[in-house]
């Protein structure tokens, strides 16, 4: 299996060479494609063997996939192994290189078609910052409602369309045809009428949540009216209720990340704008050290989009160091903004008495390898989520896929350890987590805005900091701690979190949510540990601020909560906390305010905190 591959360097550097894309062609006036230009260079600095900076001139690139690079790559929570979408097309790739400075100088990168925004493979100390980037034609398709009503006994709908959303009216149907490839005269994707997934987005309220599309039901006749805009008259007389939203619209499938980080180490993105992250999001893959400061992940003001990620903005698996995400903004995505987390494998054979063979079970994850020689190993129960007796296991072997290539299974590997492995694992029964991939994390300072499921993710037995963090409308839990043996194999326990000094406004509930997927609850054994909730401000309505199952020391102190006035808003019935399953909880010295129900749910299978105040 591969490691992080890096050049013998001498003890101490020279200063870095700096490589103008413009030498290479590059035009920043936008009219010609640049993608020849930019992989020239690229090339060209992977070949100096010194630090380097890669720069651009202030103007605006278009970047085409027909000319990028392309590697076969295999990309957590994607497409898992569907050999259909194997050969990805990258629009700025660092390979195999070392201290590498990616500097925009305030430039816009238009990327066209489908294809990763940017990857670091096998690198260490690469540093992108000082551009904005954006797609000239996302594959989400944002239709918002500017007029409804009925006219002669029929309901219509007055749609516009912001431009890079091409269409074509046929009949009673609308064909959206992505935007058509310069080389071979086609577009580069297609979908009918409501593709596969809506969420609905209120600009008024500055909220989004996943919900039915009602554009294409009982439709009469559609119409192109000219200038963007198409209306659509139904077969019903009942007026539609929704003018002013936006219905934003996808197809489901993740071919590409929007952005790849693989077996590398200290990477930065920094002063940007990402404007829109095309079939997914920003992936950290068995790599260390991440940070994200100063991102914008947002939609570009002047577009007239509201979507900026076809699903999730940041998703890091199998990641140590640190991950750290300070002062940006994520507004707009179509899955959670930030999502750290592990990956449980199965165990579904055991070939000898020290060796297994584990399996991924989430379909959008195959492909790549999940274990090194060296790397700690601990295997766990799934119906308990707890750890089987003894140390964690050091793998001294692997046979499996390699990440860029199909020539082994791509779903199976063989693991060998340093020892005998331990009683208790059971085919189907045990999951196996690459402890050593484990990353503390650090989340400060950003706002979460437009988001339709939960605001951070995160499940790491290393420390954990969210602090100064603004989350505002969340559609499902503002934070959400898991690991998960069931469905995602998202792994893992967590050990050392304090959530401190946020604001929470307007939440969906519970606010934070502590639910792993163990089966068999023993409040004696807890699966999550040490989590602090404190000097945090939660402004809510119905909903709890805790939910926590299997947890082993909560405190939740010097917070303060606050309902709206209950007189002008129906009676809370919610409860503030509910523990279930667990224990040494500790509420205290919190500040309430207005029409509270302060009662923690009971049942014979919860443990009950104390409430004080």
């Amino acid at each position: 299996m591969s490691r992080v591959v890096v050049r013998a360097v001498a003890a101490s550097w020279p200063a870095p060479v700096v490589v103008e894309v413009a030498d290479f062609g590059a035009d920043p006036t936008g009219r010609a494609d640049s993608a020849p230009a930019v992989t020239a260079a690229l090339r060209h600095a992977r070949t100096l063997d010194r630090p380097v900076r890669i720069v651009f001139s202030t103007g605006t690139y278009q970047l085409y996939p027909e000319q990028a690079e392309t590697r076969e790559l295999y990309v957590s929570n994607t497409v898992g192994a569907d050999e259909r979408y194997r050969d990805k097309r990258i629009g700025l790739l660092v390979e195999d290189m070392r201290d590498v400075t990616i500097d925009g100088r305030g430039a816009k990168l238009v990327y066209h078609g489908l294809q990763t925004a940017f990857a670091v493979i096998r690198s260490t100390n690469v540093t992108f910052q000082g551009f904005s980037f954006d797609y000239a034609a996302p594959k989400v398709i944002d239709a918002m409602v500017v007029a409804a009503g009925v006219t002669d006994g029929h309901a219509y709908r007055i749609l516009t369309i912001p431009a890079g959303s091409p269409y074509r009216v046929n009949g009673t149907h609308i064909t959206w045809l992505g935007e058509t490839s310069p080389v071979t005269g086609q577009p580069y994707w297609s979908g009918v009428d409501g593709l596969e997934y809506t969420q609905i987005h209120d600009p008024a309220a500055q909220r989004t949540w996943r919900g039915d599309n009602p554009l294409f039901t009982g439709v009469a006749s559609v119409t192109d009216l000219g200038n963007r805009q198409i209306r659509i008259d139904y077969t019903s007389a009942t007026a539609p209720a929704d003018a002013g939203l936006v219905y934003q619209m996808r197809l489901i499938e993740r071919e590409e990340p929007g952005a790849f980080i693989w077996e590398s180490k200290n990477v930065t993105m920094r002063s940007m704008n990402a404007h829109y992250l095309q079939t997914f999001g920003i992936v950290g893959q068995f790599s260390e050290d991440i940070t994200i400061d100063e991102v914008n992940f947002a939609p570009d003001p002047r577009s007239g989009r509201t979507t900026a990620s076809f699903a999730d903005f940041v998703q890091m698996s199998g990641i140590k160091g640190t991950v750290t995400i300070t002062r940006s903004v994520f507004d707009g995505p179509h899955d959670d903004p930030i999502n750290i987390h592990g990956t449980y494998l199965e165990v579904i054979g055991r070939p000898g008495p020290d060796t297994l063979t584990l399996a991924y079970r989430h379909p959008q994850t195959a492909g790549f390898p999940q274990f090194y020689p060296g790397d700690e190993v601990e295997l766990v129960d799934k119906l308990t989520m707890a750890p089987l007796a003894g140390d964690p296991l050091v793998v001294t072997a692997v046979d499996g896929p390699s990440g860029m290539d199909h020539t082994k299974p791509l779903t199976s590997m063989t693991v060998t350890f340093d020892r005998p492995l331990p009683s208790g694992v059971e085919v189907g029964g045990t999951v196996a987590e690459n402890i050593t991939y484990t990353p503390s994390v650090v989340i400060s300072d950003n706002v979460f805005r437009n988001v339709p499921t939960r605001g951070v993710l995160v499940t790491t037995r290393k420390p954990v900091l969210i602090t100064g963090n603004r989350f505002e409308a969340m559609s499902m839990s503002s934070i959400y701690i898991s690991s998960d043996a069931y469905q995602w194999y998202e792994s893992g326990p967590v050990a050392d979190v304090t959530i401190r000094e946020n604001s929470f406004t307007r939440p969906a509930g519970p606010v934070i949510f502590i639910e792993p997927t163990n089966r068999l609850i023993d409040q004696a054994k807890p699966v999550h540990h040490n989590i602090s909730v404190q000097q945090n401000t939660f402004d809510i309505d119905d909903v709890p601020v805790v939910d926590a199952k299997s947890v082993g020391g909560l405190d939740f102190t010097a917070n303060t909560v606050r309902r709206r006035d209950g007189a002008s808003h129906p009676a809370y019935t919610s409860p503030l906390f509910v523990f279930h399953g667990s224990a040494d909880i500790r509420v205290a010295g919190n500040r309430y305010d207005k029409g509270l129900n302060t009662t923690v749910a009971q049942d014979p299978h919860e443990a009950v905190g104390r409430s004080e105040s």
